[in-house]
């Protein structure tokens, strides 16, 4: 464990083995709301990586959350909407033929597809889905606190009352059983499909631009797909572990004064739980800096653990799963237009993760 000093905040980074983040992940003394949020150290303004919710109530809150969104995402659920999620990736994939090459895969597909889904899985009409999608990327502004707010506002007041109006004339989408849950209020429907949002948008470009830069950046990794693409979900689950993730660290708050490792903590410290060191311990994963798309085990920590395991993660691999299935079969050929070394990576929202990914075929 070591003290990584940025320029919001003075946070304890918490880098140890799989088993002791493991631990950490399910320890409720660590949380993700502030008693003084105004003062909390953070890593970026970005929303994701701030305090979140009322430290009164974080706890019995975060119960109901679940209760009520985990039956909306179990992997069930979610297989039902494959067959959306293949034909949403094939319509984006169309769009890439027309382009001048290179293309920037970032911006060409896995900025756009996350929005789509969510859009999907939400209910979003078609006519609002432009609009709704330019929301969520001025939401995500780590550079501009206040634009930030105005796009997160913008999307809550969108949210309630579409909320609103499923209520009365529910569809089959998932805002639409969250707002006709018995007990579920409109503004209670909006902020937590805002907190699926939050959650899915960020997490799946960079999963995506990782995903396509490790194969691609040693050919032999994205030949030996192309040639057998039943191994597409164990690339998936390796390309989630391996080396390469950007190095953000699980953003969490000391709810109590505790001790992690033989160091203080205080409350209302911020803590990050290094995840990609513990996918990288050998006692779990056996040569562990090796990217192996047959390894058997699954048991990163990428979608973390225990009581904050991502609800999204059935989801997440439907559409890893779906775009990379359909990537190496139409672009075969693909290839990084750009040394490797010359990938240009940012240092604002997620440290380390691409900028853009130009890519030829």
């Amino acid at each position: 464990m070591h003290k990584n000093q940025t320029a919001t905040g003075d946070p304890m980074w918490v880098a140890t083995g799989h088993a002791e983040i493991r631990n950490l992940l399910c320890d409720e003394r660590l949380g993700r709301s502030h008693p003084n949020p105004e003062t909390a150290a953070r890593v970026n303004d970005a929303a994701l990586f701030g305090p979140m919710g009322n430290f009164e109530t974080e706890v019995s809150d975060h119960a109901r959350m679940r209760s009520i969104l985990q039956p909306q995402f179990s992997a069930r659920t979610m297989g039902k909407l494959r067959p959306r999620v293949s034909a949403l990736t094939s319509e984006l994939f169309d769009t890439l033929t027309d382009r001048p090459m290179p293309v920037d895969l970032i911006a060409a597909v896995a900025v756009p597809l996350p929005v789509l889904v969510l859009c999907e899985l939400l209910g979003v009409p078609g006519e609002d889905r432009e609009q709704f999608g330019a929301w969520i990327q001025q939401a995500w502004d780590a550079g501009d606190g206040e634009r930030a707010a105005q796009g997160q506002a913008a999307l809550f007041t969108y949210l309630s009352e579409l909320a609103t109006e499923r209520q009365a004339n529910p569809t089959d989408d998932v805002l639409s059983r969250i707002a006709t849950t018995e007990g579920v209020h409109a503004f209670e429907a909006a902020a937590l499909s805002m907190a699926t949002l939050f959650a899915g948008r960020e997490t799946m470009v960079n999963a995506i631009s990782v995903g396509v830069s490790t194969l691609l950046e040693t050919p032999d990794r994205w030949s030996r797909l192309v040639a057998e693409p039943t191994l597409v979900p164990g690339a998936v689950e390796e390309f989630l572990r391996a080396p390469g993730q950007p190095d953000a660290g699980l953003v969490r708050y000391a709810r109590t004064d505790m001790d992690v490792d033989g160091a203080t903590v205080c409350q209302g410290d911020l803590v990050l739980l290094d995840v990609n060191t513990a996918n990288l311990d050998p006692e779990v994963f056996p040569e562990p800096e090796r990217f192996d798309m047959t390894r058997q085990s699954s048991a990163h920590l990428t979608f973390g653990h225990g009581l904050r395991y991502c609800i999204g993660a059935p989801l997440a691999r439907i559409e890893l799963q779906e775009l990379f299935a359909q990537l190496i079969s139409r672009f075969p050929d693909m290839r990084l237009a750009v040394p490797v070394a010359d990938l240009r990576r940012q240092d604002d929202v997620v440290p380390g993760a691409l900028v853009e990914l130009p890519v030829t075929w």
